[in-house]
């Protein structure tokens, strides 16, 4: 919370479970009440934009990428499986996030989305993953041959297939981890 109205009401509950310890879920969770206005921020610079969830459709949403919901929101931890979860960006277990109402997610960088229309296919670098509603597969993309492939840094991808929405982000905290480290000046040991 960074900031909220003196009207609203805020209480802290605890959610602890063995489940929750393995996948690494939120084990406490802030509910405001009342009326007025809570502004929220991420613990990085990035968007926020909220989704409107209809009542029907579940949406998949990547780890880091939930900031908050209303009341009407369900949130699951779920096992995508084993291959996607080596190879995805996302790890073993993403948010299900089902119910109507609005969801809040947020990125690194800044966030695009894609309505893919029945059969369309999207391609998406791992780790740049949101929130979708689109099925994927991961497979490793064919970068013309070894040394075309060894120049174009690409690897394995997340090919989607509509109907659905996918929403992605411009920034992969990874490659971001990456570069950050090799701007820090190594010290020398003595």
């Amino acid at each position: 919370m960074v900031a909220m109205d003196a009207t609203v009401k805020i209480k802290g509950k605890l959610k602890f479970s063995v489940k929750k310890m393995f996948t690494g879920g939120e084990m406490s969770e802030s509910i405001f009440t009342g009326p007025g206005e809570v502004l929220l921020a991420p613990e990085t610079w990035g968007d926020i934009v909220p989704i409107h969830l209809d009542g029907q459709t579940q949406w998949s949403v990547g780890k880091d990428a939930f900031l908050a919901c209303t009341t009407g929101v369900a949130r699951t931890t779920k096992s995508q499986g084993l291959g996607k979860a080596l190879f995805s960006g996302e790890g073993l277990f993403v948010y299900h996030a089902t119910g109507a109402g609005i969801m809040w997610v947020t990125s690194l960088g800044a966030i695009f989305s894609r309505t893919l229309q029945p059969g369309e296919q999207w391609i998406v670098d791992n780790g740049h993953l949101v929130a979708w509603t689109a099925k994927y597969k991961v497979e490793r993309i064919d970068a013309g041959g070894f040394f075309s492939g060894a120049h174009t840094d690409e690897g394995l991808v997340c090919r989607f297939t509509g109907p659905g929405i996918v929403y992605i982000q411009t920034r992969n905290p990874e490659t971001l981890g990456e570069w950050i480290r090799e701007q820090v000046p190594q010290t020398a040991s003595q």
